[in-house]
């Protein structure tokens, strides 16, 4: 461990010039004193440290000297991929890897190039999930994450919906859908989807497994997506609505839904009113994903559905005329 940081303290000395006690102890998460006691240990193995005392002094390499520990591990070389999702390294336990691989990175580039790498990284951050979305606790991730790296089994505990259930899997790949975990593997023959968060505990059994040859995960990812999204829309209404308000559907209906609903879309009568079919997971999300269109909007079968929004509205409307 202390190898590993004696390596991040020459490469930030390195690529920041100068920097202070109390900067190198941020950087590293330890104390001002382990930076003393660091500093003291590279001076000893012939590293070319001093410190400038005052106001503008500090911790800093002797101009010219250049370490050649620039060279990537594996580790290091994996975690570069997930440069612009920091948070998302951190989850999977390569946040001090990513950390150590982009100083290493950063050290091999010639000034000028260093300096504009670093204002992009002053100028760009990536947050993946979106407004209000609180993450999902996910204490089993890193035990994931490790058997995914070296092809080990695992034995999980799944929750499902109505019960928990084991279950012996062959992780092949994790996404992060909207700041949501989900581990891809294979249980017995089929290729199946976790969500990470209802994995209560993970163990490595031990045992290898030969991933299968032709698996791509992007594609395997989007043919769950769409048989996902497919698979919710359970119910279907024929709905009547005016034309200019039919952009207004994005804000209550999944992406996917709407495109359909337009594809499905009559030409506009005389009064400006189309027609079109709406899919939904359920009637009673059906109907309160219709109802911000008001009086734009009316549902024209089935026949129950109809007579539940108009139950609604009506008892709206009494509400208002108190």
């Amino acid at each position: 461990m202390r190898a590993s940081r004696l390596v991040q303290l020459l490469l930030l000395l390195q690529t920041r010039g100068r920097a202070t006690a109390p900067e190198l102890a941020e950087a590293l998460e330890v104390s001002v004193r382990t930076v003393y006691r660091d500093v003291e240990a590279l001076s000893e193995a012939g590293v070319p440290v001093y410190s400038e005392p005052g106001r503008l002094g500090g911790i800093r390499l002797v101009d010219g000297y250049r370490t050649r520990l620039t060279g990537l591990t594996s580790e290091e070389a994996d975690a570069v991929l997930l440069a612009g999702l920091p948070g998302a390294a951190a989850d999977l336990g390569l946040g001090t890897v990513l950390a150590t691989a982009q100083l290493k990175v950063l050290a091999a580039l010639p000034p000028e190039l260093r300096g504009r790498a670093t204002r992009v990284a002053e100028r760009v951050h990536i947050d993946v999930p979106g407004w209000f979305h609180r993450p999902e606790e996910t204490p089993t991730l890193a035990t994931l994450a490790d058997a995914l790296w070296h092809d080990r089994r695992l034995q999980v505990t799944y929750g499902r919906k109505d019960r928990p259930v084991e279950r012996l899997l062959d992780p092949l790949g994790l996404v992060l859908k909207a700041g949501t975990w989900y581990l891809l593997a294979r249980h017995r023959d089929d290729i199946r989807s976790y969500r990470v968060g209802r994995i209560s505990s993970a163990q490595q059994t031990g045992e290898f497994f030969t991933r299968p040859v032709d698996f791509d995960l992007a594609a395997h990812w989007v043919e769950v997506q769409e048989g996902f999204a497919q698979s919710m829309l359970r119910v279907h209404a024929r709905c009547r609505i005016r034309a200019d308000h039919v952009r207004l559907l994005r804000h209550s209906f999944d992406p996917a839904v709407v495109t359909a609903a337009l594809a499905s879309m009559t030409e506009p009568d005389a009064d400006g009113w189309a027609e079109i079919d709406l899919a939904c997971e359920s009637y009673p999300v059906l109907v309160h994903s219709i109802l911000p269109l008001g009086a734009a909007a009316e549902i024209l079968d089935p026949p129950e559905l109809r007579a539940e929004v108009a139950a609604i509205a009506a008892a709206m409307a009494e509400n208002y005329r108190r």
